[in-house]
């Protein structure tokens, strides 16, 4: 699902063609300077610079340039003052994510500068004539006002690209809800202000397309199965051959159903696959192993928990679905986990994560064969996408810690103390505050800035606690 190439950026480099006479050679030496920005950006960002737009056609033709290339995000540099509105009609409709960069070619103005001197790094006044306009327009973007050559500007750029990443991901993102727990408020949202809003298309799928696949399921398709599991897990001696290859089975029919409806997540609420009649097991092994191939997914029919998923393959690597289960104040920290789904490439690194055999009354089935890992004590942050009303959303976040802990022998499912970095109780209260949903995105790292700028970029709300 998600690939791990460098995110492609469109720079559009803007000039004006009166400078030419001014100073011969000028449009030559800036986009010598453009290709140099995109020289020092290259270990983060795959930059496509067609070279200098010195008018109204130049820029129009370049922006559609980097939509046919597919390009994920457009990075506006003024190389010299450029008229902002030749940008207007470029910028009408514009999809792609846009940041501005207000930058220059030298870092100071010295005694030797002359007027080409003032000519070559006068950006800052096109800068603000192209924000201008991209704010009447309506258009959100990102500004990075730095030195170029800074360590701090190429971590923006790779922020912002990562953002943009996501936030193209989100736009295009088909949702499958297969049944949604009644009652449950925090994951409702209006599908139409949702896929206007944000982009995701929602669809409830039936879950007869799930058991009309595992007739079809090959036996070769369970043995690869079976074989990865048998490579990433410590198997628990307890499931027997039928229990996993029925729940191999079972993977291998959602992900047919997923992938033959072009979905980038999909969800499952226990009591559809329990009610149903036609199946033994609900399915807590595929959720967590498709996790692990990019997948998005969200329990109980949460569309927008879904939703972060796939924005969160695209902001950074192995996003993994979790819940706020329970506080412990000695610790100062929250048990997370779920009904036993979890994207396990998060487990501790000295631990080999287990899969085994679970009783589980929820669903009313046989025990489901479930990967159980606890994750990576270090730095994380948590996210939760709240619908508001109407079109106005929310991204909630917090970072913390998860915490080194003894293992909790009777917790049969994905699980982890994670201790906000302000402090429970404080943390908390902000979440309650903002809406924060009991369904939740957690990154391994501090991927705040990232999240911040998707935010920035989509027009969204953005709360940290």
């Amino acid at each position: 699902m998600m690939t791990s190439q460098k995110p492609v950026i469109g720079l559009l480099g803007i000039m004006q063609e009166l400078y030419d006479d001014m100073l011969p050679g000028i449009t030559q030496r800036q986009e010598d300077y453009a290709r140099q920005v995109a020289a020092r950006l290259a270990d983060r960002v795959d930059i496509r610079f067609p070279g200098a737009a010195r008018n109204r056609d130049d820029i129009e033709r370049y922006m559609q340039g980097f939509e046919a290339e597919g390009c994920e995000g457009i990075i506006v540099v003024n190389l010299t003052y450029g008229p902002a509105l030749r940008i207007v009609n470029a910028f009408r409709n514009v999809r792609l994510p846009v940041m501005l960069a207000n930058i220059q070619p030298e870092p100071a103005v010295t005694a030797g500068w002359d007027m080409s001197n003032l000519t070559y790094n006068q950006g800052v006044h096109g800068a603000q004539d192209t924000a201008n306009s991209l704010m009447r327009l309506g258009v959100h973007f990102k500004v990075v006002t730095d030195n170029w050559r800074a360590d701090s500007f190429a971590k923006s750029v790779g922020d912002f690209a990562c953002a943009a990443r996501a936030v193209k991901r989100m736009r295009k993102a088909r949702i499958a809800i297969i049944g949604q727990m009644p009652g449950m408020g925090d994951i409702l949202t209006d599908p139409h202000a949702f896929m206007r809003r944000l982009g995701p298309q929602v669809d409830h799928v039936n879950i007869g397309l799930i058991a009309q696949a595992m007739e079809g399921v090959k036996a070769a398709d369970i043995d690869a199965v079976i074989a990865a599991n048998r490579a990433n897990f410590e198997i628990d001696e307890a499931i027997t051959e039928e229990s996993h290859r029925y729940a191999a089975r079972l993977q291998v029919a959602i992900k047919t159903v997923v992938d033959a409806g072009g979905y980038d997540a999909w969800s499952l609420y226990f009591d559809q696959i329990g009610l149903d009649g036609r199946f033994r097991q609900t399915h807590m092994m595929a959720a967590s192993n498709l996790m692990a191939e990019g997948y998005g997914y969200s329990a109980e029919g949460d569309s927008s928990c879904a939703s972060l998923m796939v924005a969160g393959y695209g902001l950074a690597p192995d996003p993994h679905f979790t819940e706020m289960y329970a506080m412990d104040f000695p610790l100062d920290a929250v048990l997370q986990s779920h009904m036993g789904e979890g994207n396990w490439k998060i487990a501790r690194k000295d631990r080999k994560p287990r899969l085994i055999d679970r009783p589980l009354g929820i669903g009313g089935l046989d025990n489901p064969p479930t990967v159980l890992f606890q994750a990576q004590p270090g730095p994380a942050t948590l996210v939760s996408l709240v619908p508001v009303v109407g079109e106005h959303y929310r991204l909630v976040a917090t970072q913390g810690t998860i915490l080194e802990t003894e293992e909790l022998p009777n917790v049969e499912m994905p699980y982890f103390m994670m201790c906000p970095q302000n402090g429970v109780r404080e943390c908390l209260n902000g979440w309650l505050r903002n809406g924060g949903t009991h369904h939740q995105v957690l990154h391994l790292g501090d991927t705040r800035p990232r999240w911040r700028t998707f935010c920035e970029l989509l027009g969204i709300e953005y709360a940290e606690v």
